[in-house]
């Protein structure tokens, strides 16, 4: 298991202060476009094309890919899971209209779960956060797995390195990310992704998109 102190710190950045006035416009508005060069409107594109109207969100930030995808149904059933309590309450409050249920949850350990299942499952910027390699980081899809409906659609998106193009911007906000344990994705790579998917799900997809590997796994 990875350390419990790697594992706080990748969350501990999520303060309430952070989630209502620094997130969206850094990460959303700043990073995504000039730092990762993978527009924000490309990963609301993911979820418009794959979200259900039984959803499950883990790693929830402060829920905008959620206040603005289209889910195929006005009133879905929709579930938010994440370890830090701010980030489950904030989202929680921004789409409240769709009554969602929170769990708060560590994605690392096995997920205790007695309600049905998911028709989708989003996982937006939560990999890199995590601690370990890929390959460690991959328990996340074996704990998530029991909770996917027969088809179900696993998608998201973390930031890479390796193969990955990035520029000495990119490259020193990672590093500084990665020395403050807010990311931890220096031996992250599109590839080794790919790897994980492909030992998990009978059909997967990975695309990389500047720095960042957005991916889909169909659960059979």
């Amino acid at each position: 298991m990875p350390d419990a102190e790697a594992v706080r710190a990748g969350q501990a950045a999520y303060t309430g202060w952070i989630l209502k006035w620094v997130y969206d416009g850094l990460v959303l508005g700043f990073s995504n476009h000039r730092l990762w060069r993978c527009p924000t409107a490309r990963l609301l594109d993911l979820y418009d094309a794959n979200v259900t109207s039984n959803h499950l969100d883990v790693g929830v930030g402060t829920g905008w890919y959620l206040d603005h995808c289209r889910f195929p149904d006005p009133e879905p059933r929709l579930a938010l899971m994440d370890l830090n309590e701010n980030s489950l309450a904030f989202a929680a409050r921004r789409v409240a209209r769709y009554r969602p249920e929170t769990h708060r949850r560590n994605a690392l350990e096995p997920i205790r779960f007695d309600d049905p299942g998911f028709d989708s499952v989003g996982l937006m910027y939560l990999l890199h956060c995590l601690p370990g390699t890929m390959a460690d980081k991959a328990v996340v899809f074996d704990h998530l797995r029991p909770l996917l409906n027969r088809g179900a659609a696993l998608f998201g998106a973390t930031i890479v390195q390796g193969s990955a193009p990035r520029g000495p911007m990119a490259q020193r906000l990672m590093d500084l990310y990665n020395a403050k344990g807010v990311f931890s994705n220096r031996e992250d790579t599109a590839e080794a992704l790919d790897r994980e998917l492909a030992a998990r799900f009978p059909r997967h997809d990975v695309a990389l998109v500047g720095c960042v590997a957005v991916f889909r796994a169909f659960a059979d």
